[in-house]
C-alpha cells in the first residue's frame, strides 16, 4: 500500500486560517482593531515574522487593511461588494422596501429559530445585556439609544444562531437599516405608542429563545416584522398625504396672490 506525501503547513498559512476563523465566525467584526502585533504574536506563541506574513494573506484577501502607524483593521468586505450597490439600487426603487421586509423576515425568523435551539450561555448572557440596556433607554425615554440597541439585538440573534453565512448576511441587512434606506427608524419610534409596543415584540422574541424554544421564537420575530412592515406603508401614505397637501397650499397661495 503506498501513501501519499503529508504536506507540512507553513506556520504562516496556519496562522492566517486561524485569523481567517476569528473573522468568520464574528469574533472580530468590520472596523475591530487586531491587537498590536507584539501580543498577537504572543497570545498565538508564533513569531511576529511568521505572524506579519499571515495579516499579509488576509490583506491580499481583502479581508483586513493596514493603516500606516494605526495599526490593521478588519475590513467591510461584505458592505463594499454587497451593501453599498445594494443600498444605491434600493434608493431607487423604494417600491422594493416590502420586499426588503419580507427577506428580514425570512432571515430573521430563521435566526432566532437557530438561536433558541444553538445558542450557548455566553451568547445567552450577551442576549440578556443586549435586551436589558433596551429595558433601561426604554425607561429613561431615550428613543434614540433604543432604536440603536434595536439593531444591536437583532445582530446578537444572528450571532446565537452560529450560522456563519446568515450572519453575515445580517450584519450587512443591519448596515442597510442604520443607513435609513428605506425609512429612519427614530420615525418608528417617535409614533405614539410605538415604543411600548416593540419593547414588548422584542421581549417575545427574547425570552423563547432564552428558553430554547424555537418554533415561538420564529413566529415572534415574523409578528415583529410583519408590524414594521404596516408601519413602512403608513409612513409611505402620510408621506404621501403630506405632499398633496404642500401641492395644495401651493396652489392656494398662488391663488391668494393673483
Amino acid at each position: 500500500m503506498t501513501y501519499k506525501k503529508v504536506k507540512q503547513e507553513k506556520v504562516a498559512d496556519v496562522v492566517a486560517k486561524k485569523l481567517e476563523n476569528n473573522i468568520l465566525q464574528g469574533l472580530w467584526v468590520p472596523g475591530d482593531r487586531l491587537p498590536a502585533e507584539r501580543e498577537l504574536a504572543v497570545q498565538m506563541s508564533v513569531s511576529r515574522p511568521s505572524l506579519r506574513t499571515a495579516i499579509q494573506q488576509l490583506e491580499k484577501q481583502g479581508l483586513v487593511e493596514t493603516k500606516q502607524g494605526g495599526g490593521t483593521y478588519v475590513k467591510n468586505f461584505l458592505a463594499q461588494s454587497l451593501t453599498d450597490p445594494l443600498m444605491e439600487m434600493l434608493q431607487t426603487h423604494p417600491d422594493t422596501a416590502s420586499d426588503f421586509v419580507e427577506f428580514r423576515s425570512i432571515i430573521e425568523g430563521n435566526a432566532a429559530y437557530y438561536a433558541a435551539l444553538r445558542s450557548t450561555d455566553a451568547d445567552r448572557e450577551i442576549l440578556k445585556g443586549c435586551f436589558e440596556a433596551m429595558e433601561k433607554a426604554h425607561a429613561e425615554d431615550d428613543p434614540h439609544e433604543e432604536a440603536d440597541i434595536d439593531a444591536d439585538f437583532h445582530l446578537a440573534i444572528a450571532e446565537a444562531s452560529h450560522n456563519v453565512v446568515l450572519l453575515h448576511i445580517m450584519r450587512a441587512m443591519v448596515n442597510v437599516l442604520r443607513e435609513g434606506v428605506f425609512y429612519n427608524r427614530m420615525q418608528l419610534y417617535t409614533r405614539r405608542g410605538a415604543r411600548d409596543l416593540l419593547l414588548k415584540q422584542h421581549r417575545a422574541i427574547y425570552e423563547p429563545v432564552m428558553s430554547g424554544d424555537p418554533d415561538e421564537a420564529r413566529k415572534a420575530a415574523k409578528a415583529h416584522l410583519s408590524y414594521v412592515q404596516d408601519v413602512m406603508r403608513d409612513l409611505e401614505r402620510e408621506e404621501m398625504r403630506q405632499q398633496v397637501s404642500s401641492q395644495r397650499l401651493e396652489r392656494y397661495k398662488q391663488k391668494m396672490a393673483k
